[in-house]
């Protein structure tokens, strides 16, 4: 800040011209014609002139709010007429305060709120802010509408808010552009008197009108007629209370600290609930593509991801994750069988491999009571059930200790159960007889059916491993093993490992191993398959959803492109009119995006409830969260370019 020369005016235009037109063939309007003029500080001037005489187009230039085709702008000795946006809304946040014949408020916020616009672009607290416009609007005789809203307010009380917003930020000069044009005589006279209190304050009153009464309340009166000043009763001395901001030490340049950011941040999201309220039917309807495409994107990912699991877990059970190994050649033929117990020890350290289950296999005769029934019987290790996904229907499976102490323990398959227990529920605790050997029953497998047409699954007869070695085969080595991999993907990988190991212990190839090659390859096309078809899912629905952001927010700006001029009157740069329209986009879709999360979750509950196989994924919960809200930030940033592009004075006079 610094004080001008007593002798050097506070605005000084040089030759100043405004053209309109001349492009795209349209013809060149010259409104302004080489109009020199100069103000000093403490002035009241009164620019008079009839409409279309270029008197509404000078005061935009003097206030910043456009710039001249040619000349010189010297706003405290500095030539302003070349400052970029940001520059010239920093200059009217702290020089101008402006005073409009329509009062330009915003529809949406309270007296208190209206005034309190300058402050926020300023970097006032929020306490300070309130403080000001009640201790403004209480002085100006409104001190019991502070939160009525412009259309709660008469004319005359909708220009005194309009007056404290000008007064705002110190309203050391305020241009005032037919302030009485829309009033009646007497709160036109209440306004001059005011605007004559502030001339004696200290103020700076720059006045437009047409009407010569009003005009001749001024203490200097300029007329100007065609585009340029034909009259000038001269200037008086002023008065040089007011410090005046210079335009040289302008700090838009540099980035605004944190506090400040957050604060005008949270400003701008209460200003854009505050929207959102008002216009809560179609705010509805916007949120309704949010919500479901959010909410589609967490149900189908929870269903695929059920439903994945469930054909993963039917895989498992035909041994997609599983690996076979045997032995081949004599070896295989004879006593004394190539793969040992300790190369399935050796095996079960190899990486990826979760467990060995090794097996001696053979068809026996099983006795109950008067029933003979031939079956398949296998001795194998305790973790069969989770290794082979394969649950049991009654009963328990036998334990790792059953299978140290050679426990004569039996396991049914379904269909042995039903056909050598005919009239028996629940065989377990019933003793069958392997030749002359009796097993007690202990569990019942559930249903699995033929896995191939040479034997089916449930007609069989389990038993631990030593138990059939000893008891019933004759023989220590398994016939062949079953291994478990953790990643079915590597599958192939640690094949690989479990061939190199056995060749480097037997020196030779005496064992075949083998994996379930298509049921993996099934599964992995059922997964690639179900994550293409929910990520279309998930794209179209959230597209839908960011377009119907865009189109409404298009239209929010057309609708408010007069608030947007106000604002940029009042100081607002362009960052900060970004700011304002984008947080009313993230927020619709935060919004939404929360509403879509609760109907996902209620949906698929829903469908838990009715048997879908359904698993909710956290990730899955916030990355749909995180589209919808970077969909706001997508397809909200055009519109709040759009809005923060716009001129000021266009936007001041839209309808």
């Amino acid at each position: 800040m610094s004080a001008a020369h007593d002798d050097a005016p506070l605005i000084e235009l040089v030759d100043i011209r405004k053209t309109y037109g001349g492009q795209g063939g349209a013809p060149a309007v010259e409104v302004l014609r080489g109009v020199s003029l100069s103000i000093r500080q403490g002035e009241f001037v009164a620019i008079v002139g009839a409409s279309g005489s270029g008197k509404s187009t000078l005061m935009n230039l003097l206030g910043c709010l456009d710039r001249p085709s040619s000349g010189a702008y010297r706003f405290n000795g500095s030539d302003v007429s070349g400052f970029d946006a940001d520059r010239l809304a920093w200059l009217r946040r702290e020089a101008f305060g402006f005073v409009f014949q329509g009062y330009h408020l915003i529809p949406t916020e309270s007296a208190r709120e209206n005034v309190e616009v300058p402050a926020i672009y300023a970097g006032m607290s929020e306490q300070q802010r309130h403080q000001r416009a009640s201790a403004l609007l209480t002085r100006l005789g409104l001190g019991d509408r502070l939160d009525n809203r412009p259309h709660q307010l008469s004319g005359g009380q909708q220009q005194r808010v309009s007056i404290a917003r000008a007064l705002m930020n110190g309203g050391r000069i305020i241009l005032a552009d037919e302030p009485t044009g829309a009033l009646d005589s007497s709160s036109g006279a209440e306004v001059m008197k005011l605007f004559n209190e502030l001339a004696d304050a200290g103020h700076t009153i720059i006045l437009i009108t047409h009407d010569r009464d009003v005009a001749a309340q001024a203490r200097r009166v300029i007329e100007v007629r065609d585009g340029a000043i034909v009259a000038d009763s001269g200037g008086t001395a002023g008065n040089a209370g007011q410090v005046m901001p210079d335009p040289a030490s302008s700090p838009d340049h540099t980035p605004d600290p944190p506090r400040l950011w957050l604060a005008e941040l949270r400003e701008a999201a209460r200003a854009a609930w505050r929207v959102m309220w008002i216009n809560r039917f179609r705010t509805g309807l916007t949120l309704l593509g949010i919500v479901i495409g959010v909410a589609s994107v967490i149900v189908m990912m929870a269903i695929g991801l059920g439903t994945r699991q469930q054909v993963v877990a039917q895989l498992g059970r035909f041994g997609s994750n599983l690996m076979y190994m045997s032995s081949v050649g004599e070896s295989s033929r004879i006593p004394g069988r190539s793969i040992t117990l300790q190369d399935l020890e050796a095996v079960a350290d190899v990486p990826n491999i979760t467990h060995v289950l090794p097996n001696v296999t053979g068809n026996k005769v099983v006795r109950f009571g008067n029933q003979d029934i031939q079956t398949y019987v296998r001795g194998t290790g305790a973790g069969l059930p989770e290794i082979q996904t394969w649950p049991l229907a009654k009963g328990a499976f036998f334990s790792a200790d059953d299978e140290r102490e050679l426990a004569s323990v039996a396991v049914l398959g379904f269909k042995l159960a039903r056909e050598l227990m005919p009239g028996i529920d629940d065989p377990v605790g019933q003793h069958v007889l392997i030749g002359n050997v009796p097993f007690q029953v202990v569990g019942v497998m559930s249903q699995k059916g033929a896995l191939t047409g040479d034997r089916d699954e449930d007609n069989l007869l389990i038993m631990p491993f030593s138990t059939a070695g000893v008891k019933v085969f004759g023989q220590r080595e398994p016939t062949y093993t079953v291994m478990a991999v953790a990643d079915v993907g590597r599958i192939h990988d640690t094949q690989a490992q479990v061939e190199a190991l056995l060749l480097e212990r037997h020196r030779i190839r005496d064992f075949a191993i083998g994996n379930a090659a298509a049921s993996i390859a099934a599964e992995a096309k059922t997964r690639d398959t179900m994550t293409l078809m929910l990520s279309l899912v998930a794209a179209v629905s959230l597209l839908v959803g960011g377009i119907g952001v865009m189109n409404v927010m298009l239209m929010t700006v057309r609708e408010r492109t007069r608030e947007i001029g106000i604002r940029l009157a009042t100081g607002a740069r362009q960052r900060d009119i970004m700011r304002q329209f984008l947080t009313e986009a993230v927020l619709v879709t935060v919004v939404g995006g929360s509403a879509g999360v609760l109907v996902g979750l209620l949906v698929g509950i829903g469908l838990i409830v009715m048997g879908a196989p359904v698993i909710f994924s956290l990730t899955a919960i916030a990355a749909a969260f995180c589209c919808s809200v970077f969909t706001g930030l997508l397809f909200g940033y055009m519109p709040a370019k759009k809005a923060a592009k716009l001129d000021p004075v266009a936007a001041l006079t839209a309808e």
